[in-house]
């Protein structure tokens, strides 16, 4: 059983480290702004959520109790990576775009981010 855990903690670590692999060189190499955020946004997170669970895998191991906070933390970046990325991509689009410069918004014609009248007073 020992050597079970120890083949599930080390392809827990190789997984983290090629995610983190593939989101580092994702934001060296990827050309426009937009496309280097999405690259470490999703690859680095699966990468410490790799760690967090050869942790918890670790802790069961070698010990009688399951360790929740790095669930707990792995969650909680599961979550909030998206929520970032999303807020970082709004003031690239407010800082390098103008309304004539978006592409087609859908269906109500409106981006979200630039859904305000143009204000030529000021």
């Amino acid at each position: 059983m020992e050597q079970f855990f120890e083949l599930l903690i080390t392809a827990f670590l190789i997984m983290a480290g090629l995610f983190g692999l593939v989101g580092s060189f994702g934001l060296l190499k990827l050309n426009d702004a937009m496309s280097r955020l999405h690259a470490p946004t999703k690859a680095t997170t699966l990468g410490v959520g790799g760690v967090l669970l050869a942790s918890m895998a670790n802790a069961y191991a070698n010990g009688p109790y399951l360790s929740v906070h790095e669930l707990m933390i792995t969650l909680f970046l599961l979550l909030t990576a998206p929520i970032t990325a999303n807020f970082i991509a709004k003031v690239h689009i407010h800082q390098r775009e103008s309304r004539d410069t978006l592409p087609a918004a859908g269906e109500d014609g409106a981006w979200a981010t630039k859904n305000l009248p143009d204000n030529d007073e000021g």
